[in-house]
């Protein structure tokens, strides 16, 4: 059991950047060495791991000695490729930002990676661990008689600007519904304890990023749309995603609804983009709403402001790093969030993507994403 937790950081830019402010604030952790290329953004991530070395490569990191474990934070078309290099020369216990990868034809190489990868590997899903959220994961049995309809509402601002806007296109990101809402599919599997069967989606792109252009290409992201996942339990959830609505109160609203009642986790956005003229920033709220109610019951979730300032998510990131440092140290098991999740998130999020480019249903297998190939 190391005596500081020493992390390797691959990719410290916006994400990466919320991660290591987030691993300062826990005890007996330090960020050792950091690999990334653009050098505004390693000029940038200094600041907040002022020990740090710079390298040139993920092979110069791995051969720094004192590692206890690594993040992977680089942009999503590159966790694979990174993953397997890690494992073919020094396999240490993994976080590796969502989603997990972007294309089907990465299956056979995540396949091998799973096969033979004899350390521990965490599937970073941020939204499992903003406290409303959580709370409404700890409630949603209890207080529904069992989750029959499960709702994610998320209305928010466009993608931000990201290194050589690689999230503006499918071919880096997945595409949005794999790039932003693999973490929402993620909870549908989680809440619904049910593997899903079918995806349909609608969607667009009709406000964002249709007058920028990079390299003579124009961005070809989706902006707003609606997904439905069928259960294998009979249960159903639905994604209802705005990205030109910043002006929204709570960002995410997730409703959890059975025969007995009602959970809502009511979410704000980051507080750094809350107008500052229209006072303090909303508190996350979990609403519980009994089926023949005296009347709903608000419950505040506040979070720790020197979390909260951390990251753009709630204080979720912070959180994740607890209990990957305890996975890290051998005082927790094994991953929350395990390969198979990441797996399993993407899965839908492709599905998504298929069905809202076809207008097609599409079906989904419990043993491979053949079904949802582009």
């Amino acid at each position: 059991m190391p005596a500081k937790v020493k992390y390797g950081v691959i990719g410290s830019g916006m994400m990466g950047q919320e991660h290591l402010r987030n691993i300062a604030l826990l005890p007996d952790t330090e960020v050792t060495v950091i690999f990334e290329p653009d050098v505004e953004m390693a000029e940038a991530s200094a600041e907040f791991a002022p020990r740090a070395k710079f390298v040139n490569s993920v092979s110069e990191l791995l051969d720094v000695e004192e590692l206890d474990c690594i993040l992977i934070a680089s942009p999503n078309h590159c966790h694979i490729p990174q993953m397997e290099e890690i494992r073919q020369t020094r396999p240490l216990p993994l976080l590796v930002e969502k989603p997990l990868f972007t294309d089907p034809k990465d299956l056979a190489e995540l396949d091998a990676f799973k096969a033979a990868y004899s350390a521990p590997v965490w599937v970073a899903m941020e939204y499992r661990y903003m406290p409303p959220i959580a709370a409404l994961i700890e409630q949603a049995e209890g207080a529904t008689g069992g989750v029959k309809m499960l709702t994610i509402r998320e209305h928010r601002f466009p993608f931000l600007d990201k290194v050589g806007a690689w999230n503006r296109f499918n071919k880096y990101s997945g595409g949005t519904f794999v790039e932003k809402c693999c973490h929402f599919f993620d909870l549908m599997r989680l809440i619904m304890k049910c593997e899903p069967v079918r995806v349909m989606a609608s969607a667009g792109q009709d406000a964002n990023h249709k007058d920028e252009e990079y390299d003579g290409e124009q961005p070809d992201v989706l902006d707003n749309g609606y997904v439905i996942v069928d259960f294998e339990n009979g249960s159903r959830a639905m994604l209802e995603l705005c990205m030109f609505a910043e002006g929204s109160r709570y960002q995410e609203e997730v409703s959890a609804v059975g025969p007995e009642g009602k959970v809502e986790a009511l979410v704000p956005g980051p507080g750094r983009f809350w107008p500052k003229d229209l006072g303090a920033p909303p508190v996350p709220q979990l609403v519980l709403s009994p089926r023949h109610p005296k009347g709903p019951r608000e419950i505040e979730i506040p979070v720790d402001p020197v979390i909260l300032h951390a990251g753009d998510h709630n204080g979720s990131t912070y959180y994740q790093h607890e209990g990957f440092v305890a996975v890290v140290r051998g005082e927790k098991e094994r991953p929350d969030v395990t390969l198979e999740d990441g797996r399993r998130a993407v899965e839908i999020g492709l599905a998504a993507q298929k069905s809202a480019r076809t207008g097609q249903t599409v079906s989904l297998t419990r043993n491979n994403l053949s079904s949802v190939a582009c």
